[in-house]
């Protein structure tokens, strides 16, 4: 190794670290994304660690207890039990598995589908793009939302059907965003250096156009998260997510409106904790999008 790399890598670090520290005095500076990131953290710990944290695991996983059945909170079951007898803080913590892994699938799987289809229409342009951009618009000419609702009606409910029907609904959303950029990087100077050069179209989009367009599809898929986590729960709440005796927040709260008057912890904790996640990955979205606004961090490193 000469001393040039060394020397290249040595200050490749030094970038890296301070760029680190710019991303986290951001953070720092807005309590709402220090929120966000809190509360996504917390669930995504309780998740991993669900054997760890949950008082009862095997009640978690749907094992009834028939002589604790509809239980008040109380220091043996802090957030009481259900219609089974089971702990309630048992099922959200192991729910919190069934919450993340949905919402994550959803927005890689969609962003990823969308970013890919969305890059090459903008770039190719032409043919290409009307018949991507037809499709999309086909697509989003039915509320993503009731579209899904057909799919899983078709299919039949399940956790794996609904990823996979929502998946279907939202990559033209990442496709139309994709696409916007790429049309403005297209024409820029690193892109026809590329290309005088005689790099191929497929190998400019894979390592020009689309790490030049990551930000934007982070930022939407956080968001999205937060939505995802919201149809999840409306999907287990009326039965096409996931089913009995899965852990499913939504249909913990389904199973709960009927109690509710009578044994108002049932239904309650586990709406608090979708109310939770989502708002934590909304507060982490709103973070991510002004943290990647680079009038900001000019603002931010000037005054630094």
């Amino acid at each position: 190794m000469t001393l040039v790399s060394v020397a290249e890598e040595q200050e490749g670090g030094r970038t890296r670290v301070q760029e680190m520290r710019l991303i986290l005095r951001l953070i720092r500076r807005d309590p709402l994304t220090v929120t966000g990131v809190f509360l996504v953290t917390i669930f995504i710990l309780l998740a991993i660690l669900a054997p760890v944290f949950a008082p009862y695991p095997d009640q978690g996983l749907g094992l009834p207890v028939p002589e604790r059945i509809l239980l008040p909170p109380s220091s043996v079951n802090l957030f009481g039990t259900d219609y089974l007898g089971r702990d309630i803080l048992s099922r959200i913590i192991y729910g919190a598995q069934i919450s993340l892994s949905f919402a994550f699938t959803v927005a890689i799987l969609s962003s990823v589908i969308g970013m890919v289809l969305g890059a090459v229409a903008g770039y190719y342009g032409g043919m290409v793009d009307d018949v991507i951009m037809r499709v999309t618009e086909v697509f989003l000419s039915f509320p993503p939302l009731l579209l899904a609702i057909a799919l899983l009606a078709t299919i039949g409910p399940g956790l794996t059907n609904a990823v996979v029907a929502l998946s279907l609904t939202w990559w033209p959303w990442y496709t139309r965003l994709a696409r916007a950029q790429t049309v403005s990087l297209r024409e820029s100077h690193f892109v026809e250096a590329a290309r005088a050069i005689g790099v191929r179209s497929r190998t400019i989009v894979r390592r020009h156009i689309i790490p030049n367009i990551l930000t934007p599809i982070v930022v939407q898929a956080t968001l999205d998260m937060a939505s995802a986590i919201l149809v999840e729960a409306g999907f287990g709440f009326i039965g096409l997510g996931a089913q009995a005796p899965s852990p499913s927040w939504g249909l913990m709260v389904s199973t709960g409106r009927y109690y509710i008057l009578t044994n108002w912890w049932f239904p309650t904790f586990p709406g608090l904790a979708i109310f939770a996640l989502a708002l934590g990955f909304n507060f982490l979205g709103d973070g991510f999008r002004e943290i990647l606004d680079p009038r900001l961090r000019r603002v931010v490193r000037l005054r630094t």
